[in-house]
């Protein structure tokens, strides 16, 4: 198993999030939202459907504006100089698969040049080799399994060497062994480099196996927040699948000692 020890924080956070809303005329998705992701940290953004999780992360991204609020990725406001920002940032997720009729190759290639990379075809040999992509490199992404198209997306995720990583649930729907490797390879990915992380997973095993810490999100407010080993205790909870649990049923009856 991996061991999620503390990472080593630098002075500035890579990411850091103050006052964030977003609505939609009456309904608000995310409400007065503020964290921070520190270099060689990987954070759990976690939370039922419907919590704000996703808008957040699109927030992030830029591709959904804020109502209100700043993010400042790697000390970049994102809404005066978003191209730094966005430069670098990048972005995984099951749900959204590279392009299925460009083989591995041309796929790092058309995104290594939508981001300026130098030196993009030694880079691209790099990110073949890290995940096990080599063999594959001709091969047209559609047909590849499950697991291959993961591997693929995290090497276009790392192409760039980002400063801030967004992986929303990078492992659904691999089988247990597969994921065991991928969480491997981003756990090794930011303890070598200054890369910050936000993850997002319904697999509480997972988060508490790989994230230094966690956000609970209920309603678009962050309810709870710390160590994934120690948290379910301090909310009398035995793991953390059942502090989760309590969250999306009974988020009334939560102490949180942000209000404290």
């Amino acid at each position: 198993m991996i061991q999620a020890g503390s990472p080593t924080k630098s002075a500035e956070p890579i990411l850091a999030v103050s006052q964030l809303s977003k609505q939609y005329g009456s309904v608000t998705a995310v409400d007065q939202v503020s964290f921070a992701v520190a270099a060689h940290e990987i954070l759990g953004l976690l939370g039922p459907n419907g919590a704000g999780k996703t808008t957040t992360i699109n927030m992030i991204l830029g591709v959904l504006e804020p109502t209100s609020g700043a993010i400042l990725i790697d000390g970049f406001d994102l809404a005066r100089r978003r191209r730094q920002a966005l430069g670098r940032t990048n972005f995984a997720a099951v749900y959204a698969p590279l392009p299925g009729n460009l083989t591995v190759a041309q796929n790092l290639r058309v995104f290594g040049l939508l981001y300026a990379i130098p030196g993009l075809r030694g880079r691209i040999e790099t990110v073949l080799a890290e995940f096990d992509l080599l063999r594959f490199r001709n091969t047209k992404c559609g047909v590849l399994s499950s697991g291959e198209q993961t591997r693929v997306a995290l090497a276009k995720a790392m192409l760039n060497q980002p400063r801030l990583l967004l992986l929303d649930e990078p492992t659904a729907s691999l089988d247990p062994a597969t994921a065991r490797e991928i969480r491997a390879e981003i756990r090794h990915f930011a303890d070598r480099t200054d890369v910050g992380v936000l993850w997002t997973s319904h697999n509480m095993v997972e988060v508490t196996e790989v994230c230094h810490r966690v956000l609970f999100l209920s309603h678009g407010r962050i309810l709870l927040e710390g160590d994934p080993r120690t948290l379910p205790a301090g909310q009398g909870r035995d793991t953390l699948e059942d502090l989760f649990v309590a969250v999306a049923r009974e988020p009334l009856t939560i102490r949180t000692d942000r209000e404290d």
